[in-house]
């Protein structure tokens, strides 16, 4: 194999896959990267026979050929090469190492055969639907900090992805809880996801897609069955397996007899709740609102530490309220509501909150009360 690739459109292809290589990895084999040339185009791929991620890119092809090479390193040799260079990667006759050369700087790796590279199969994806990049984007950034990190509870260490009704509207729907936060999101339901099932996509899977999002793209095509789930974003393929586990009924954690309405203006009240956690000493950071006609106010207290208050303007004309939670869960929340206002859906003290981005109809997130 030898090539010739500018070097950002190398390190672009190259922060695709590389991270889904894991580091300290058993299996020499799946510490390296594939790199395939022909037909003009460059083929990357990383597994960990969990996740995949393919990316091609167009090249300079002098031989087509295939090698492997170590994912992190590769990276880190092409990320510190000059801007604006031009990167050959060549075969040795022997087959058993590859150079790489930019400008003044020379390098040689050792390969690992091409052949004992796996494949992941992904088997019969039954169900294909197109969502644009905004839509996929919202269904991932808005639900991923409330995905568990609990081990135990490993079917909560996702999002799930399913179909569901809205009052009579069929919508495609991702959700994460902990356990103490739940996000909910839903977008119209795309041509073709009628009758598919509902899937928990894992924690890692969900992280490679927001990288693969992070770039503007028109649409990302999704195919999936119950065990196997593959995104097409632009020049890159994402599969991965699915968990294989149930997800609980959510919708009994989401509260229906709340009937307190506060909003508030959200960056103010995601910096209030930021000011007054610092006086709090447990992990929990645990911090009080109080909801009066026209006025909230937060409040935290620690024997070691003192006292914070502070005070905002609100909405609210029902019955006075007191109620706590837990600070860095209300400033996750507080942080996907893309309009100026945030809406407080409240019943008493020890019951969840329901919080509505009055920009977004599309976003519901609850948050499990806390005792401050």
């Amino acid at each position: 194999m030898k090539i010739a690739v500018d070097r950002s459109v190398l390190l672009k292809s190259l922060g695709h896959v590389q991270s889904v290589v894991e580091r300290r990895g058993t299996i020499p084999i799946l510490s390296n990267i594939k790199l395939e040339a022909g037909d003009d185009r460059l083929e990357l791929t990383a597994t960990d026979m969990d996740v995949a991620v393919v990316d091609s890119t167009a090249v300079n092809i002098e031989e087509a050929g295939a090698v492997t090479l170590p994912a992190h390193m590769l990276y880190e040799i092409i990320r510190k090469l000059p801007e604006g260079s031009e990167v050959r990667i060549e075969q040795t006759e022997d087959a058993n190492s590859v150079s790489i050369s930019a400008a003044q700087s020379h390098f040689s790796l050792s390969t690992l055969p091409v052949e004992d590279f796996p494949a992941m199969a992904e088997g019969d994806l039954a169900h294909s639907f197109v969502l644009s990049a905004q839509e996929c984007r919202a269904l991932v950034e808005k639900t991923r900090f409330a995905m568990s990190t609990e081990e135990t509870r490993y079917y909560l260490n996702g999002v799930y992805l399913h179909t569901a009704e809205n009052e009579g509207t069929n919508v495609l729907r991702a959700v994460a809880t902990d356990g103490h936060r739940l996000a909910r999101l839903e977008v119209a339901l795309p041509a073709g996801a009628s009758g598919m099932p509902g899937v928990i996509i894992p924690r890692k899977t969900i992280g490679e897609l927001s990288k693969l999002l992070e770039e503007d793209m028109s649409d990302v095509k999704i195919s999936l069955s119950d065990t196997k789930i593959r995104f097409v974003c632009g020049n890159a393929i994402l599969v991965s397996k699915l968990i294989d586990g149930t997800f609980p009924d959510y919708d009994r954690v989401i509260p229906d007899g709340n009937d307190k309405v506060m909003e508030v203006d959200a960056q103010a009240l995601s910096k209030a709740v930021d000011r007054v956690s610092v006086i709090s000493s447990d992990k929990a950071r645990g911090v009080k609102l109080a909801v009066e006609s026209g006025q909230l106010t937060l409040s935290a207290s620690s024997p070691e530490q003192g006292t914070a208050q502070e005070t905002l303007e609100v909405s609210y004309s029902a019955d006075a309220v007191e109620t706590g939670f837990n600070a860095r869960y209300l400033i996750d929340v507080l942080s996907q509501i893309e309009g100026s206002t945030v809406q407080f859906v409240l019943s008493d003290s020890a019951s969840p909150a329901l919080v509505r981005d009055t920009a977004d109809v599309g976003a519901l997130y609850v948050v499990m009360p806390m005792r401050v």
